[in-house]
C-alpha cells in the first residue's frame, strides 16, 4: 500500500538535459539570415525554375531549400553534408529557422513578454501562456528574437504507478494496513483485499487520544508519560511525523535525563542497530514511520510480564493507515503492548481538516491550559478527518490515472513500434507505409478539390524531399487516384534502387582515397596505377583495366565505381541493402525517440493549462483527450515526415580498408559475410581453392626516413610512403 497507494499521486519520470544544443538554433538563424527568399518561374515543358536559396510557400505553409541553398545552409553552417552521419537533424534546424523568420510575426502569432515569446491564438487574439509550439518551432522564434531558449530538463519517458503495475499480468500483494483503502484497490487495481486473521490472538491495548491546547503542552505531557512509563522499565517507541519533530523530542527528553537513540533519515544507516535494541528493557527510541519497517521489534526476556513496547504518537498522520502502522510496531505475534496518541490543537491535522465545531466543544468541555482531553468523540472526529483527506488523496490519485489513460494508449502504440526496431526487425514495409502517407497528404495540398492544381508544384516537392525528379507524365493526369497511384509506385521504383546506389557511394568513397594515396601526387603515373590496381583488387575482388589511366580523376573514380559495382552485382544489392535497413532502423528509432520526447512536453504543458477550460463550462479531461490526440497524431505525421525524406537522402559515410576487405574480398570474407551473400548457405569456390596470400617480402633496399622515397616521387620517404610501410606489419620488414 505504500506504492500503490502513498507513492501513486506522483508519477514515475524519466529525464535528463535535452539531446540538442540551443547554440543549433542560434547557428540556424544566423544561417538563414544569408539565405535569398527565391521564386517559382515557368520554364520550359512545364518545368518550374527556382531561384534564390529558398522557396516558401505561405498557402501551404511549406518551405524547402533549393539545391543551392542547401549547400549555402552547409557552408553557413560548417558542415560537410547535412545527410551523413550526426548532421542529419540540420535540415530540421534550418526549415524551422526559416519558418520562424518568413511566416511567423511578431505582435501577430505572438508577442514578447518577460523575455519570453507568447503564443497568441489565431482565432481569439488571446494569449496562450504555457503553450509552446512543437517540432524546435518555439525555440528557432525564440532564437530569431533573440531571447533565451528556455532550458529545461527534457521528459524522456513517463508512466503513473498504477499504469506500471496494471501492465503485470498478475498483481498482489500483502500488507497489515490495506482494510481502509479497500475501495481504491478494487477500482484502480481491480484487487479484492481479504482480511486474514492474525496467527495469534491480538493483544495490545490501543488507548484514547489525548488532546491539549498548544503543542509545548503536548510535549510537555508526552515527557511526563515517557517518565512514568521508563521507571517501570517498559521499552517505549515514541512515533514522529517529521525529521524536525523528532529532534525537538530528542532534545527535550535529553534535557530530562533520559537516555534515548534517534531514528530518523540523518541516521538511517543505524537502522537495524536501533531496532535490534528497541525491545531491550528500558530503552527509548524516537523515531520517524521509517521505524521497524519489514522487521519485528523483539522484545528481551521479561518485558512481556511487564506490559510489553508501549508506542507513543506525537501527531495524527493524514492517513489512518500510517497511524496504524506505528502502532503494529507493538503487539507482535500475540505479544502484550499498548499505544496512545498525543495530540494539539496546533497539530497540521487540526489546523487543515477537523471540523469547526472541534476547537468550539473542547473549550465547552473546559479545556485549560496544561489539561487534557480524552474522549473517543474526539478521536472520531479525528478519524473522520483523516477520512476527508484520504477522499482528497483518492480524487488525486484518481485524476492523475484519468489523464494518463490517453498517455497510457500513445505509449503502447509507440512503444510497440519502437521495440520492434530494437530487435532488428525488417522496416522496409513501415517506410514505405510512411512515404505513401506523406505523399498523398502532400497531394491533398497541392490539388485541392475546389482550387487550381499545382501539379509542377507537387513535382518540385517530391524532388525536394526525396532527391528525385519525378516523370513529366504525371503532368497529363486529371485523377487524383492515378496521381497517387502513379507518385507511389515511381517512389517504390527509386526506393529499390537505393541498395545499389549506397553500395556505390561506399565504393566511391574508398576509390577516392585509394586514389589519391597512389597517384595523388605521384609523378611516376604508370607505377602509381598499379599500386591503385592491386590495391581495388585487394579490396573488391575486382582488377581494373588500365585504359582508366587516361580519364582525368573524377573519371577514373567514377568509371571504375560503375566497374565494380557491375563486376559485383549480387553482393552490391545485398550489402547495399543491408546498410539500407540499417539506416532505416537507426532513422526511424532516433526520429521516435526525439518526437516522442517532444510530445511528452507538449504534453506536460497542456496538463497545466487544460484546467482552464472548466470556467467555459467544458470537462478538462475530455478536452485534454481532444487535443492530446491532435498532438499525437501531429507528432506520428512529424515522424512520417522526416523519416521518409531521410531515407531516400542517407549517404554511406567513408569506411576503412578492413571494412571494406572484409565485405568485398572474397579471399578475406568472414563466413557470415559469405553466409550473407550465399542467401544463408556458406558459398563454394566454383575453381580451385584460393590460398591465403603470403604476406608480401620487400627486396629492395629500404631507403632512410630523409632520402628519396623508392617511388619515384621526390618526397622524403618519411613523408610519403613509411607510415603505409609501418603499417604493413613486422612480416614485411625482415
Amino acid at each position: 500500500d505504500s506504492i500503490l497507494v502513498d507513492e501513486a499521486r506522483t508519477p514515475l519520470i524519466i529525464s535528463g538535459p535535452t539531446e540538442e544544443s540551443t547554440d543549433k538554433y542560434y547557428t540556424a538563424c544566423r544561417a538563414v539570415k544569408g539565405l535569398e527568399r527565391g521564386q517559382e518561374l515557368p520554364g520550359k515543358d512545364r518545368q518550374k525554375i527556382h531561384t534564390g536559396d529558398f522557396i516558401a510557400k505561405e498557402k501551404e505553409h511549406v518551405i524547402f531549400l533549393t539545391e543551392q541553398g542547401i549547400e549555402k545552409a552547409e557552408a553557413a553552417v560548417g558542415v560537410g553534408s547535412f545527410y551523413t552521419g550526426a548532421n542529419m537533424d540540420w535540415p530540421h534546424y534550418i526549415e524551422c529557422a526559416i519558418k520562424a523568420n518568413i511566416l511567423y510575426q511578431v505582435d501577430k502569432d505572438y508577442v514578447i513578454e518577460n523575455g519570453e515569446v507568447i503564443i497568441v491564438d489565431e482565432f481569439t487574439g488571446r494569449k496562450m501562456p504555457g503553450r509552446r509550439w512543437s517540432d524546435g518551432l518555439h525555440q528557432a522564434v525564440e532564437a530569431k528574437e533573440g531571447v533565451r531558449i528556455q532550458e529545461e530538463s527534457q521528459t524522456y519517458a513517463t508512466i503513473t504507478l498504477q499504469n506500471y503495475f496494471k501492465m503485470y499480468d498478475k498483481l498482489s500483494g500483502m500488507t497489515g494496513t490495506a482494510a481502509t483503502e479497500a475501495m481504491e484497490f478494487e477500482k484502480i487495481y481491480n484487487l479484492e483485499v481479504v482480511i486474514i486473521p492474525t496467527n495469534k490472538p491480538m493483544r495490545r491495548e490501543n488507548y484514547p487520544d489525548l488532546v491539549y491546547g498548544s503543542e509545548d503542552e503536548k510535549f510537555g505531557a508526552l515527557e511526563d508519560a515517557v517518565v512514568e512509563v521508563h521507571e517501570k522499565g517498559r521499552p517505549i517507541l515514541i512515533g514522529t511525523t517529521s525529521v524536525e519533530k523528532s529532534e525537538v523530542i530528542s532534545d527535550r527528553l535529553r534535557m530530562r535525563g533520559i537516555e534515548h537513540e534517534v531514528l530518523n533519515a540523518k541516521y538511517h544507516e543505524k537502522e537495524a542497530y536501533v531496532v535490534a535494541r528497541a525491545g531491550n528493557r528500558g530503552s527509548v527510541t524516537v523515531a520517524t514511520n521509517m521505524a521497524g519497517r519489514g522487521t519485528d521489534i523483539i522484545l528481551e526476556s521479561g518485558i512481556a510480564d511487564l506490559g510489553g513496547l508501549h508506542i507513543m504518537g506525537t501527531e495524527r498522520h493524514e492517513s489512518r493507515r500510517v497511524d496504524n502502522q506505528l502502532r503494529g510496531r507493538s503487539g507482535r505475534q500475540g505479544d502484550p503492548g499498548s499505544s496512545q496518541f498525543f495530540l494539539s490543537l496546533e497539530d497540521d491535522l487540526f489546523r487543515k481538516f477537523a471540523p469547526p465545531w472541534m476547537k468550539g466543544l473542547l473549550q465547552k468541555m473546559g479545556l485549560k491550559e496544561g489539561e487534557k482531553i480524552e474522549s473517543k468523540m474526539v478521536t472520531r472526529a479525528v478519524t473522520k478527518a483523516q477520512k476527508n483527506v484520504e477522499s482528497y488523496n483518492f480524487e488525486i490519485r484518481k485524476n492523475l490515472v484519468e489523464y494518463d489513460t490517453i498517455r497510457n494508449e500513445q505509449r503502447k502504440v509507440i512503444y510497440s513500434l519502437r521495440q520492434r526496431v530494437l530487435e532488428g526487425e525488417d522496416m522496409k514495409s513501415q517506410i514505405l507505409e510512411m512515404v505513401e502517407h506523406r505523399i498523398e497528404a502532400a497531394l491533398e495540398r497541392f490539388t485541392p478539390q475546389s482550387e487550381e492544381w499545382d501539379l509542377d508544384g507537387f513535382r518540385e516537392w517530391f524532388r525536394s524531399k526525396f532527391g528525385y525528379e519525378l516523370s513529366a507524365e504525371v503532368l497529363e493526369m486529371r485523377n487524383p487516384h492515378s496521381i497517387l497511384d502513379f507518385t507511389i509506385e515511381s517512389a517504390k521504383k527509386i526506393y529499390d534502387t537505393r541498395g545499389i546506389q549506397i553500395a556505390a557511394g561506399e565504393v566511391r568513397g574508398r576509390m577516392k582515397q585509394l586514389y589519391h594515396r597512389y597517384l595523388g601526387d605521384h609523378q611516376d603515373l604508370s607505377k602509381g596505377f598499379q599500386a591503385l590496381q592491386k590495391a581495388v583488387k585487394e579490396d573488391f575482388d575486382v582488377e581494373i583495366a588500365s585504359d582508366l589511366l587516361r580519364l582525368s580523376p573524377d573519371e577514373l573514380i567514377e568509371e571504375a565505381t560503375i566497374r565494380i559495382v557491375e563486376a559485383k552485382p549480387d553482393e552490391s544489392e545485398k550489402i547495399g541493402n543491408h546498410l539500407l535497413r540499417q539506416s532505416e532502423r537507426f532513422i526511424l528509432l532516433s526520429k521516435i525517440d526525439e518526437k516522442w520526447k517532444d510530445l511528452l512536453y507538449n504534453m506536460d504543458q497542456l496538463r497545466d493549462v487544460v484546467g482552464l477550460v472548466g470556467y467555459a463550462q467544458i470537462d478538462p479531461k475530455l478536452q485534454f483527450k481532444r487535443e492530446g490526440t491532435a498532438l499525437f497524431q501531429g507528432m506520428n505525421e512529424s515522424i512520417e515526415e522526416d523519416v521518409s525524406s531521410l531515407v531516400f537522402r542517407v549517404q554511406e559515410a567513408t569506411v576503412s580498408q578492413d571494412r571494406l576487405a572484409r565485405r568485398w574480398g572474397a579471399s578475406q570474407m568472414r563466413k557470415d559475410d559469405v553466409a550473407q551473400f550465399a542467401g544463408g548457405q556458406e558459398a563454394q569456390p566454383s575453381g580451385p581453392a584460393r590460398e591465403e596470400k603470403p604476406a608480401p617480402v620487400r627486396v629492395q633496399k629500404v631507403p632512410g626516413r630523409n632520402e628519396p622515397c623508392h617511388c619515384g616521387s621526390g618526397k622524403k620517404y618519411k613523408k610519403c610512403h613509411l607510415p603505409q610501410d609501418q603499417g604493413a606489419g613486422s612480416a614485411s620488414n625482415n
